[in-house]
């Protein structure tokens, strides 16, 4: 694994039953890179997402995270290695506000074995809450019930949670899912600045909207890799026009 690879998947596959999933699937993501997993829909996305953040483990083949192998590591070990993730479903607490949503997950990475923590500690926790909140642009969201805000802004929140990991790969399963054109804009252009400070991996069915954002993208059909490249070389590709391009 070269030193700018920072997860690489070899020959994983996934078997449910007689089904398979993901055949043979192999690709390297680079550092620092803002990369996307795309096909059409029943092309093994998801399958590719829950093996990646550690859901399942593979029926075979091996993963690796800055040239550490993790294949079968259980899930929880995976955000404490670096790797955080945002869920296509929104996975916030509806009840709590948005600012005890955020304080839950970084109380969860910074005191989660402090029973008896000391009220400075605390309030660093709050603060550390605070800036996440404003990273997303969710400040002025603070004391709002997670339940009360908007679609798109219970996404954000969700990836202002997953930040409280301080991830060093993020991932993202359609992150634009159920959003209308303007939460859509709002939320790739947080991911694009999120990109700028950490590597981060899409999923997504919708290829114009990563096209114009990501430097890689890696296309799957049937469960099985198809292509891998640059967004021009994607767009130049005959098998992917044939396949995904002419369906929309």
């Amino acid at each position: 694994m070269s030193a700018d690879t920072i997860l690489e998947v070899a020959d994983v596959t996934q078997r449910f039953g007689s089904f398979v999933a993901l055949n043979r699937v192999s690709a390297r993501f680079q550092a620092r890179k803002l990369s996307a997993i795309i096909g059409p829909n029943g092309a093994g996305k998801s399958t590719f997402f829950n093996v990646v953040s550690g859901a399942f483990p593979p029926s075979a083949g091996t993963l690796k995270f800055q040239g550490r192998d993790i294949t079968g590591l259980a899930q929880h070990e995976f955000a404490r290695i670096g790797i955080a993730k945002s869920f296509q479903i929104t996975n916030v607490f509806k009840r709590l506000s948005a600012h005890e949503n955020v304080r839950v997950a970084v109380q969860m990475r910074h005191a989660r074995w402090q029973l008896l923590a000391p009220r400075a500690g605390l309030h660093e926790v709050a603060e550390r809450a605070d800036e996440l909140l404003a990273r997303v642009g969710l400040a002025d969201q603070r004391t709002r019930p997670a339940a009360d805000l908007a679609h798109g802004q219970q996404r954000a929140l969700e990836v202002a949670m997953a930040l409280a990991a301080e991830p060093t790969l993020l991932l993202m399963d359609e992150p634009t899912a159920g959003m209308s054109p303007e939460e859509t804009r709002v939320m790739m252009d947080l991911i694009v600045q999120l990109a700028a400070e950490r590597s981060v991996i899409l999923v997504e069915h919708k290829m114009k909207l990563v096209m114009g954002i990501c430097e890689r993208l890696l296309v799957l059909h049937h469960g099985e890799f198809l292509a891998e490249g640059t967004p021009e070389q994607i767009r130049a590709n005959d098998e992917v026009r044939r396949v995904y391009l002419g369906q929309g």
